[in-house]
């Protein structure tokens, strides 16, 4: 979901008066999505901080439209849905730079962590469910070793979220046992690729041979409680492709009826 409300507000919120281009760049680490366009809110803390949306838009039709089609949410709600996700899956939050391209025209990027970057940071959001958003980009600020303000420190201070001597603040290691809580971070963050394409091979050999839905009953109940149905169909042929890519498995018969079993060459390889 936060990759798709990141591309469509790119889309939506676009200066197509300045003749530009949406750029998607894909790292092993991170997503990165820019258009070109002023980013109109006074900043995203104020975004996060206030439920009304700014009071002008630009390209409103275009947005109206969106809109109507669920392609994006109500308008001024997308941001702040988008950093509540990452949040809810103990993930880093987005991060927003605003600056110029080649030509001296303003651009926005956004880009979405796709890994850990503090396991500390992970467990005390685990832990710290009644943590505010801002008090959470604040952590988030720290883990990624971007400056504080005075107050900020002193506000993270005085919750014992944080220790260290500015600027080289640290997120505390303070952190008391996890029960259920690591049950939830599993659940949400899901397990390794490698995880489940290993139950995919385990199961062809022991069976012989699986159409998809018996391979979607194997796998639904392990990925994450965070993706909804379609997206955990989208996840099961990622990695039915990957796998008959890397000539692991191989599919026989007509889309409809096809059967997966594994390659031959994967058997000899074994």
């Amino acid at each position: 979901w936060v990759i798709r409300e990141a591309l469509h507000n790119c889309i939506a919120h676009q200066d197509y008066r300045l003749g530009g281009k949406i750029n998607v760049v894909e790292h092993p680490d991170r997503l990165v999505f820019s258009n070109l366009g002023q980013f109109i809110p006074p900043s995203v803390e104020w975004m996060l901080e206030h439920q009304s949306p700014p009071e002008h838009y630009r390209n409103q039709w275009l947005i109206d439209g969106m809109i109507r089609l669920r392609m994006i949410d109500q308008v001024g709600s997308g941001i702040r849905r988008m950093f509540q996700t990452q949040r809810d899956r103990f993930f880093p939050l987005p991060d927003y730079h605003f600056d110029e391209n080649e030509f001296g025209r303003p651009r926005v990027e956004v880009v979405i962590p796709g890994r850990i970057l503090d396991v500390k940071y992970t467990q005390l959001l685990m832990k710290r469910t009644d943590l505010d958003l801002r008090q959470v980009l604040l952590l988030d600020r720290v883990q990624k070793r971007l400056p504080l303000s005075p107050d900020e420190v002193r506000l993270l201070r005085g919750m014992r979220l944080i220790e260290g001597r500015s600027p080289n603040l640290f997120v505390s290691s303070k952190v008391a046992e996890l029960t259920g809580q690591k049950a939830t971070y599993i659940r949400n963050r899901g397990l390794d690729d490698g995880y489940y394409r290993k139950l995919v091979v385990d199961y062809l050999k022991e069976y012989g041979q699986a159409s998809r839905r018996e391979l979607e009953e194997l796998l639904y109940p392990k990925l994450p409680d965070v993706l909804d149905a379609a997206q955990k169909g989208h996840k099961v042929r990622n990695l039915l492709q990957a796998l008959r890519r890397n000539q692991v498995i191989v599919r026989d018969g007509a889309k409809a009826t096809a059967v997966w079993r594994l390659d031959d060459s994967a058997k000899h390889r074994d």
